[in-house]
């Protein structure tokens, strides 16, 4: 994923749900009360994010390499990566009722290790050779219980930190996870080339156990469990319909995350598919090796490091949509010049930027949603925003990698990236443009 994108947020509940002025200023305005580093819980957290993400960069770059040794088709990558999206988006539609409704510290164990066993699967089958359609099941598998996870991770980080910490919080998860991709691409790139890319995802499954015994130990400040299931019967269903329609009706009904979740949607469908170019653009225009590939998304994570570290500072100084509208269009720039570039070091450098920008306005979004939300809807306001934004991305990932195919990944790099700079454009158009758009125009929601 990427996810980019990967996160979301809230504020209080019933008539405290809009967040009040001395909210929104901490987070925009003020510095933190205390350092991140001296929190414990948050320590634990953070080390067991990083390891995590630090494996799963394995599977980022090993799964299409997978896909490209057996099959030779950039068509078969964009479709893998399409399928596991779509698993994503029908996952999303119901992962934040589970959130609201479940415990989250064990929700986030169990999925971490349920991808554990299932990425397992993949080298213990690749020893008696490739088998394609074992990825077709796995992927999506791992994509669905990845969104449960997702949400479950953003609505227990302001239980860790507070709403006064939440982008500075937001930045260093985003920055640490960036520095285990530095090294993980490299490693990934290196074991794919010695052992095959089937070893690298093995890597990736015994990441997901170490973050899941870490995560047991973490202690929230908040309740994880913050509303009862719904209840049994024939009021149910009408119960869950209920709950499903909550984020999405939150979202249409605030101002801003109303034309952010618009505008992401965009950016989503001309971005997904980014991985996959960049591969292909590597290994078949430019006939680099694996080692490469591992570079490039190294530093590229360089660009995903600043971004994060720099968010916090940005954001209180420009103010929200500045710092959204500018990132998106720089990274609009950088996407232009990807298929042009020729070499391996001009590859990794627009990478890095695009990444790095990526990863501000990413951070931004974030960290927005979390302080606009009430807590008890955190959950299915984070799936439904994901649900949304992220719906058509597979069918642009899908798009794009065939067009590159077709016409090549210069035409589709530029046309993308043009794109990209068109939703900053019209972002000025919304009121995602204001400098300060924490909570104006929130409603009021009830339980």
């Amino acid at each position: 994923m990427t996810g980019a994108d990967t996160v979301t947020y809230r504020a209080r509940r019933g008539r405290e749900s809009r967040p009040s002025e001395r909210a929104a200023e901490a987070a925009v305005g003020e510095e933190p009360p205390q350092p991140l580093r001296r929190d414990r819980d948050f320590g634990v957290f953070w080390v067991a994010q990083t390891l995590s993400v630090l494996g799963d960069s394995f599977a980022l770059i090993a799964l299409p390499l997978l896909v490209l040794h057996a099959t030779g088709s950039v068509a078969q990558m964009g479709l893998l990566t399409a399928v596991g999206g779509a698993a994503s988006v029908v996952a999303g539609v119901f992962a934040g009722v589970v959130v609201d409704r479940v415990d989250r510290r064990k929700l986030l164990v169990t999925c971490d290790l349920v991808r554990m066993a299932l990425y397992a699967v993949i080298p213990l089958v690749w020893v008696f050779g490739p088998r394609i359609w074992l990825l077709y099941v796995v992927l999506p598998l791992c994509e669905a219980v990845g969104m449960l996870f997702s949400v479950a991770y953003v609505t227990v980080v302001r239980n860790l930190v507070g709403v006064e910490r939440i982008t500075e919080a937001n930045g260093r998860l985003n920055a640490t996870a960036a520095a285990a991709g530095v090294a993980g691409p490299v490693c990934a790139g290196l074991v794919a080339a010695w052992f095959g890319p089937a070893a690298a995802v093995g890597v990736d499954a015994a990441s997901f156990g170490v973050s899941a015994v870490c995560v047991g130990f973490v202690r929230f400040k908040g309740t994880t469990r913050p509303a009862p299931g719904p209840v049994a019967g024939a009021g149910a269903v009408r119960r869950l319909w209920t709950d499903l329609l909550a984020g999405v009706s939150f979202l249409v009904r605030h101002p801003v995350l109303r034309v952010l979740t618009v505008l992401l949607s965009f950016f989503s469908f001309l971005t997904l598919g980014l991985n996959d170019l960049l591969i292909y653009h590597l290994k078949h225009d430019l006939g680099r090796d694996d080692a490469a590939v591992g570079t490039v998304f190294a530093v590229g994570a360089l660009g995903t490091i600043a971004g994060a570290l720099m968010v916090a500072r940005v954001r209180r100084r420009l103010g929200f949509g500045p710092t959204w509208i500018g990132s998106v269009a720089v990274c609009g720039c950088a996407l232009a010049g990807l298929g042009w570039a020729r070499s391996v070091p001009a590859v990794a450098a627009l990478t890095a930027v695009f990444l790095g920008f990526g990863s501000v306005a990413g951070t931004c979004s974030m960290s927005l949603r979390q302080e606009v939300t009430p807590e008890h809807l955190l959950g299915r306001v984070t799936s439904a925003f994901w649900t949304l934004h992220y719906s058509a991305a597979p069918a642009g990932a899908a798009v794009l990698t065939w067009a590159a195919g077709r016409h090549g990944t210069a035409v589709v790099g530029v046309v993308a990236g043009t794109c990209c700079v068109l939703v900053a454009v019209l972002a000025l158009l919304t009121p995602v443009r204001r400098p300060r758009t924490d909570g104006a125009g929130a409603p009021v929601v009830s339980r």
